[in-house]
């Protein structure tokens, strides 16, 4: 049967007009391969061979023959195709040539039909039906296969006689228009797990059906509508940020109520609208940049080296365009959304301040599994749920939908009761309504899938080619995307096949993504998938390859992560097809590189979740003894074990270790044993250092600049935990130097940039000389530049630039704060009672130190809280009140970790001088020597010259006065060489309160 392109009434295959509205009909086209999902019909008499016996040949043949007619006659009557006849068996397909939206509820129908006309005949059969998804066509053919075909086989074999068996997939199709009962799943042969199946019992006649169409005015959501415009008056009126977020299943009306709500703002506000993509794997970011795209801004402007720069970047460009006129950002389809854009969403609401910004994000339900916790505890947070419509809405809708178009009541009341509410399946089933000429048969299909299949299925042959081509960019396609994907007979009409699209409303015209082109979107991702899902996968392969090669000469924000999904899309297709198929390993490679390349981009704006899934999906498209596969290893393992994955990061590293490359051992050696010292310390550490040795000549050998920043990188570590300030500057300048030669900025450099700004301070480098080095540092963006001036902060008051260090490190540590890394900036009270104690304002400094620790217990964080108490406890200790004293640094011991070399040098020095203080000189001497031991293995030369101080005050306090008067010399020497100016003032002042004079 040939549909007619302009009323859809169907007509015979040689007809050369429509018989509805003389149209001309274009010829029948050669059916393409496609896949799609049909309902395939087995029906086989019982007892034929009896039969055959007892009946005269003649008489049979012609029982036969009108048997067969009569079963043809039914199934070609419910939209089916016989696809053969063997021996008394008859196979029908339903949903080839094209689908209707009702294919499985016909099946069952004529299912039930052909029994009963069986019975007539004196006969009696069992049927077995099946739903699923099958290769139709190819070289002018419509022979359907697939496993759907063998399941239906087997379930008409193992029907009793006279029953009708359907499949799982068919029963949810029909459930609201037949009465079925389960039976025992049934082993059938060939399938390896036993099937669910059903017994029909009854076809309901007059079964409901659905329908949508996309442009819907918005019917029976007031409470909704006025809900959602209370909050944006809030946000407006009280100059506040608002998160709203809609949730509801597809189709359910959040888009409408969204664009009801977006006229009602008009142009009191700037609405910016972005979408996150259905696929999202490590395209983190893309939803901004539309916004930014719109706005006229550079993505690059905005985008930082890390998540919380870009978050903080964002936020003062929204705010700043707040202050002229309210801003309402919209976020389309969140659930795809990455965690770390959902960060940024939440950064906006929870720290905009004076701006009158409303979050109106759309999302299903499934945002809610991947993050249960999204919008909670938000004093400004609003989540709704949309609720499927009232009958009586329904009715409305349908009243508005179809306009003129002449539907009996009956009709009405199986839409409205057909679309179970949801305003998506009005829609639909209005518009094949339309498109069928007015008054097709209309039954209840279960799935907007079969709907929209059935959509697609009506287009015209280049039309549906042209959609087809688009689906495989995805949601929002190009126009000049399509041209290179379509045939060649097809391009010179793309223009108006996309016109078509667009009249139909099965797209729409958005902004493009490339500004010399047209942009397209679907009206439904749903659409999309439809369109998507009934290409072959060859056919998907080979487009996925073109549309890469298209796209790689465009200027696009994560390109890399783009074309590394549409290749390794493709890669997928072929392998499944063929896994000896000798273009795999070249597809393979092309994926690796461009995921690996995404991932590198990732690592360097500090985005390390999404850099750690495209890595790691760079290195699983390649063999398992691949060595590139091996060369990501360190950089995945170091974020999976700052994640708190230790065993998954230390089994990865196993597997590395077994590669024969020296260069590669070298690298996850490194990384390994540099986690082992911190988590359990199997080794020693000259095993660690002759391993060491090892893995440099091996990384030299190999010229490995990469590897070689992960040897100075673990050669740090190990002087850091020592508090080896100068050697751990010197590894960590060594090893940046080699991420520099690579182009990339891991999370390895990173950690080395950290600890080389702190071996600065801390180390015996003078004072000058490291406020020299932190200014040279290259800046990396807002957060790396805070970072260094909360270090350079620290320099300056020690050198005597109080005024300045205050103002430096109150600026670095709002801006930290306004990043959202609290945790971050509440250590970094610290830095602020550092200065003080410089000042020698011991209240003030007491201050700062209790206003960190206070927001550090808060927020449960045990390292910086310990440390925060040892400094708060010699302050305490300064003003005379030991028994505090005494209680901090026992919570010093509880909260430090092993390795925390620092904590316990304070702790055992104070404990000893609260000794002294109560007369115990023995055990305060025993203490305070101990710390000086510990702290002379170690470079960090505070730490040095104030266990120095604390133990000349106890033997001072001992009557062992010359002793005292050397100790202190020796900690004036030291501060005096580091350049603390204010450090030695302070130590002097202590001095002489204590009656020790130094010239």
């Amino acid at each position: 049967m040939a549909g007619c392109p302009s009323c859809g009434r169907e007509n015979a295959d040689d007809a050369r007009f429509c018989s509805a509205c003389g149209t001309a009909l274009a010829p029948a086209e050669p059916t393409r391969e496609q896949r799609k999902v049909v309902t395939v019909l087995f029906c086989d008499l019982v007892g034929s061979t009896a039969l055959g016996e007892s009946t005269d040949p003649e008489a049979l043949r012609g029982r036969m023959q009108r048997y067969f007619e009569d079963g043809r006659a039914i199934v070609e009557r419910h939209g089916g195709v016989v696809e053969k006849f063997v021996g008394d068996a008859v196979m029908a397909v339903f949903g080839i040539p094209v689908s209707h939206e009702d294919d499985a509820l016909r099946a069952v129908r004529a299912a039930a039909e052909m029994r009963s006309a069986i019975a007539e005949h004196g006969l009696e059969a069992r049927v077995g039906v099946n739903t699923g998804e099958v290769v139709v066509g190819g070289e002018g053919e419509t022979l359907v296969t697939g496993d759907a075909v063998n399941v239906a086989a087997r379930l008409e074999q193992a029907a009793p006689a006279g029953a009708t068996y359907i499949g799982a997939e068919t029963r949810l199709l029909v459930r609201d228009a037949v009465r079925v009962e389960a039976v025992e799943p049934l082993v059938l042969k060939g399938k390896s797990n036993p099937v669910e199946a059903f017994r029909l019992l009854e076809v309901i006649s007059d079964a409901p059906s659905l329908a949508r169409h996309p442009e819907t005015p918005l019917v029976g959501r007031e409470r909704e509508r006025q809900r959602l415009w209370r909050d944006y008056e809030d946000a407006v009126a009280d100059r506040t940020c608002r998160l709203f977020t809609l949730l509801g299943p597809a189709g359910i009306g959040k888009s409408r109520l969204v664009a009801d709500f977006l006229e009602r703002v008009g142009d009191s506000a700037d609405a910016l609208r972005g979408r996150c993509l259905s696929y999202g794997e490590g395209i983190t970011y893309w939803p901004l940049v539309e916004i930014l795209l719109a706005i006229g801004v550079d993505p690059e402007d905005v985008i930082g080296t890390s998540p919380p720069e870009t978050q903080l970047a964002f936020r003062r460009l929204v705010e700043a365009r707040a202050d002229d006129r309210p801003q309402v950002l919209v976020i389309d389809d969140l659930q795809w959304a990455e965690p770390v854009f959902l960060d940024l969403l939440e950064h906006v609401a929870d720290l905009s301040r004076d701006a009158p910004i409303f979050l109106l994000c759309i999302a299903r339900m499934e945002l809610l599994d991947a993050s249960p916790g999204w919008g909670g505890g938000k004093l400004n947070s609003t989540s709704l749920l949309l609720e499927p419509l009232r009958d009586g809405e329904c009715a409305v809708l349908i009243e508005h939908l179809a306009q003129d178009s002449s539907l009996d009541e009956g009709l009405r009341d199986r839409i409205t009761v057909a679309s179970a509410g949801n305003p998506l399946y009005v829609e639909e089933m209005l518009a094949m309504v339309r498109e069928h000429g007015g008054t097709p048969e209309i039954v209840v299909p279960p799935t907007i899938q079969a709907l929209l299949q059935a959509r697609i299925d009506s287009l015209d042959g280049e039309v549906r080619i042209v959609m087809e081509r688009g689906s495989v960019e995805g949601e929002v396609f190009h126009r000049g995307a399509v041209a290179v994907l379509a045939p060649d007979p097809v391009r010179p009409a793309i223009g108006s096949h996309l016109a078509t699209l667009v009249r139909k409303e099965l797209i729409r015209a958005t902004k493009p993504a490339f500004p010399e082109d047209e942009g397209f979107r679907f009206r439904h991702l749903l659409i999309r998938d439809a369109a998507y899902e009934s290409l072959p996968k060859a056919t998907r392969a080979e487009l996925h390859e073109r549309f890469a090669d298209w796209l790689a000469g465009h200027d696009l924000v994560e390109l890399d992560e783009i074309l590394g999904y549409h290749l390794e899309q493709a890669h997928r297709y072929r392998a499944e097809l063929d896994p000896e198929d000798p273009r795999l390993p070249d597809l393979a490679t092309s994926v690796h590189e461009h995921l690996v390349a995404g991932g590198r981009a990732a690592l360097d704006r500090g985005d390390f979740g999404a850099g750690v899934k495209l890595l790691r999906r760079g290195g699983a498209i390649l063999a398992e003894d691949d060595p590139r596969r091996h060369a990501l290893t360190p950089n995945i393992a170091y974020i999976l074990w700052e994640s708190g994955d230790v065993a998954g990061a230390r089994s990865l590293l196993a597997n590395a270790l077994s590669m024969q490359s020296p260069a590669l051992k070298a690298r996850a050696m490194l990384v390994d044993d540099s986690m082992d010292a911190v988590a359990e310390g199997s080794l020693s550490s000259a095993e660690r250092a002759e391993r060491r040795a090892w893995a440099l000549a091996a990384l030299v050998a190999a010229n490995d600049d990469e590897g070689l920043g992960f040897y100075w990188w673990a050669v740090a570590l190990e002087h850091w935990f020592r508090c080896r300030a100068e050697e751990t500057a010197a590894a960590g300048e060594q090893g940046l130097a080699h991420f520099a030669r690579t182009g990339m900025y891991s999370p390895f450099a990173v950690e080395l940039e950290g600890w080389t700004r702190g071996a600065y301070v801390f180390g015996p480098l003078p004072v000058s000389e490291g406020i020299e080095r932190l200014k040279a540092l290259p800046a990396r963006g807002i957060l790396a530049e805070a970072r260094t001036s909360a270090s350079l902060a620290r320099l300056l008051a020690m050198a005597g630039d109080l005024e300045v260090a205050r103002e430096l490190q109150n600026t670095s540590r709002e801006t930290i704060r306004q990043a959202g890394l609290v945790t971050t900036a509440a250590a970094m009270a610290s830095h602020a009672a550092w200065i003080e104690r410089c000042a020698g304002d011991l209240t003030a400094w007491e201050y700062a130190a209790r206003s960190g620790i206070e927001e550090l217990e808060r927020l449960g964080e045990r390292p910086y809280h310990a440390t925060a108490l040892a400094d708060l406890a010699l302050c305490v200790y300064l003003q005379g009140r030991y028994d505090e004293v005494a209680t901090l640094c026992t919570t010093v011991r509880d909260l430090s970790p092993a390795d925390d070399l620092v904590n316990f040098i304070y702790a055992e020095a104070l404990e000893g001088a609260v000794h002294a203080q109560h007369g115990a000189f023995e055990e305060a001497e025993r203490q305070c020597r101990r710390a000086v031991e510990l702290a002379d293995e170690t470079d960090f030369v505070i730490n040095r010259g104030e266990t120095r101080l604390l133990l000349a005050e106890s033997l001072l306090r001992a009557r062992r006065d010359p002793e005292a008067v050397r100790l202190a010399r020796e900690a004036l020497s030291l501060l005096d060489a580091k350049g603390d100016m204010t450090g030695a003032a302070r130590a002097r002042e202590r001095l002489d309160a204590l009656g020790i004079a130094l010239s």
